[in-house]
């Protein structure tokens, strides 16, 4: 009897299809991929219905706090958004264009600067914020408060477990494709 050829698959030492863990391997990608459609349904539906990125959402929402008056440094913001500062810097540009925050000097710190919103952008984010309620109405319709309270605990406790992956391995560089001329 002749023995079977063995897939790269098999000769990395990836589980059998039907085992245990390939199932779960199976039903994670699910669900991380399943987030990754969310994520951008949620942000063609923002653009669409709102006429703002979920990103520029979140910085007004942040900065519509009337606690920090004197205004959030940018690193502090980046932190709390999840966001690079390259990102945010970006999306700021695009706010500060349209005249709905501004970059100013710290009060505390006369070397750092703040973000505000304007005037306009707390009349721009007080519009929005009423539409946003309607949008979040119509997303979660289907749903009963349990489940939206067992939703937002189970994607906290997601996100807690994600900032704590640190694999053994260390990442695999890309190969880089060669240019065209």
């Amino acid at each position: 009897m002749q023995k079977a050829v063995e897939t790269p698959r098999e000769q990395a030492g990836a589980p059998l299809l039907g085992s245990p863990e390939r199932v779960a391997d199976h039903l994670n990608n699910r669900i991380f991929f399943r987030l990754f459609q969310v994520a951008n349904t949620l942000q063609k539906q923002a653009v669409k219905e709102l006429g703002v990125t979920t990103v520029q959402w979140a910085v007004l929402g942040a900065l519509s706090d009337p606690r920090p008056t004197y205004g959030v440094s940018v690193g502090t913001l980046a932190d709390f958004l999840v966001v690079s500062r390259q990102n945010l810097d970006g999306v700021l540009k695009r706010l500060e264009r349209d005249g709905l925050v501004e970059r100013v000097t710290d009060p505390e710190d006369k070397r750092g600067r703040v973000v505000n919103l304007t005037t306009e952008g707390f009349a721009f984010w007080n519009d929005l914020r009423e539409r946003i309620f309607q949008f979040y109405d119509q997303a979660v319709r289907g749903f009963k408060f349990d489940d939206r309270v067992a939703l937002a605990h189970y994607l906290n406790s997601l996100q807690g477990q994600l900032t704590k992956v640190s694999l053994e391995q260390p990442r695999r560089e890309r190969k880089k494709g060669r240019k065209r001329s």
